[in-house]
């Protein structure tokens, strides 16, 4: 077999090992441990794995990511996410869908100090569907909008999803966080205006608007401050330079527990809760690494990143027919693969073939940043596309009234926004670019 089809055979068995459920990071890695063996030899297989993995794990960029997702696990377990919820429905409960407005906004200011989609969803999703489903919001609409709120996550800073593209493609991880925030903006109007629109066409989905008295407008106002000073310190450091994206983490981290200690909501059990959690996360996100890096190292070994950027190379059609089929293919990915695999498994091999490109004219930093942000707005759409979508999942397991079927159904008009907003992206870079150009 030519060593193209060997490197055919590893991607072909990888995905049908994830079809059966076999954890991603197993089988990432045994794949690629029998191609690189059938490529090289078994020597040259424990060779490399004799440094790869210290070399992996020991990188210090890599700390990084530990740190932010601590700070999120201490303000789920700190109770700030109830605090979002309640300041957004103080501004938008006079409207009609305004709960679901809120569930949304408090995603995305959640998913800011979080960085996890899933702990996003899952935390505002306790606090905020009971009391849509209190005063008689539909099933599909509750548990459509705060599924897809919840993807918001993927895209804002301190994504995870986001740091490890930065890492993984050599980029400046604070440029990184300034090209998400105007495409972070776009998704959060495109999907109150997919609520307004919906409940707008179907009114029995929502309950009638309900003003807020003045006195819990203020009252959560009070409440939220916390997280501003949070965000502010955090981010407002990282760029303004004062400190490093690794040290904004561990600062970011300090400063949340303090102050869930000042409200009194941190409690022993609550900080074994963080820690606990954030363990397991990370080391699967570290087993996720070992096995990408081994497929990623025996695909290398078997020429095809660099055969399949030739063919592209070598094809007569437009960049922006190769960047849409690569997205096209992302969303296909999607139904396998959780966003943090399909990032760690692709990008090695399709990054070098979007560099090889004329795309506008763009720079090749420019050019990078662009294309992180367009695989990262692929993979929120991936978070809630038939038929898995993860946040769908999530949501039907806190949601058990609700069929799966309906949510599906509901998270249609978010789609359609999505795909709106990532055509606008890719036909016009400067919505991701234009802040980062601004401020650095």
């Amino acid at each position: 077999m030519s060593t193209m089809g060997i490197g055919l055979t590893m991607f072909a068995a990888m995905l049908v090992l994830m079809a059966v459920r076999v954890p991603i990071a197993i089988a990432m890695f045994v794949p690629g441990a029998l191609g690189y063996m059938a490529l090289a030899g078994w020597l040259p297989l424990l060779s490399h794995l004799k440094g790869a993995v210290y070399g992996r794990v020991s990188v210090y960029d890599l700390s990084v990511i530990p740190l932010f997702m601590f700070m999120g696990a201490l303000a789920v377990q700190g109770g700030l996410s109830r605090a979002l919820f309640n300041f957004a429905n103080a501004l938008l409960g006079r409207f009609k869908g305004g709960m679901a407005m809120a569930g949304v906004l408090a995603c995305a200011a959640f998913g800011s100090i979080s960085g996890s989609t899933v702990a996003t969803t899952a935390t505002i999703a306790q606090v905020a569907y009971p009391e849509m489903r209190r005063i008689h919001y539909s099933g599909r609409l509750a548990t459509a909008a705060l599924a897809t709120g919840g993807t918001m996550g993927v895209l804002l800073p301190p994504s995870v999803t986001l740091m490890v593209y930065a890492i993984l493609t050599e980029q400046n991880i604070t440029k990184m966080f300034l090209a998400a925030y105007v495409p972070a903006i776009l998704a959060a109007i495109g999907y109150l205006l997919a609520i307004m629109v919906v409940v707008r066409l179907h009114p029995d989905t929502a309950p009638q608007a309900q003003a807020v008295p003045h006195h819990e407008l203020v009252a959560g106002v009070r409440a939220v401050w916390p997280i501003v000073l949070i965000f502010t310190v955090v981010f407002g450091g990282i760029y303004g330079g004062l400190f490093t994206a690794t040290e904004g983490a561990s600062i970011g981290t300090v400063l949340t527990f303090v102050i869930t200690l000042l409200r009194r909501e941190m409690n022993p059990s609550k900080l074994a809760a963080a820690v606990r959690t954030t363990a397991q996360t990370s080391g699967m996100i570290f087993l996720i690494f070992i096995g990408a890096d081994m497929i990623n190292a025996a695909l290398a070994l078997s020429q095809l990143p660099a055969q399949l950027a030739d063919i592209v190379g070598h094809l007569k059609i437009s960049p922006t027919v190769v960047i849409a089929g690569i997205m096209i293919f992302y969303i296909v990915l999607g139904c396998v693969m959780d966003e943090m695999s399909m990032i760690l498994l692709t990008v090695p091999t399709l990054f070098p073939v979007i560099m090889g490109m004329d795309f506008y004219g763009l720079g090749a930093a420019d050019k990078a940043q662009w294309f992180g942000i367009l695989i990262l707005t692929v993979c929120a759409i991936g978070m809630i596309f038939p038929p898995v979508g993860l946040n769908v999942y999530i949501m039907n397991g806190l949601a058990k009234d609700v069929p799966m079927t309906e949510t599906y159904k509901g998270v249609v008009p978010f789609l359609i926004t999505d795909f709106i907003r990532l055509g606008l992206l890719i036909a016009f870079p400067g919505l991701a670019l234009w802040l980062v150009h601004l401020l650095t």
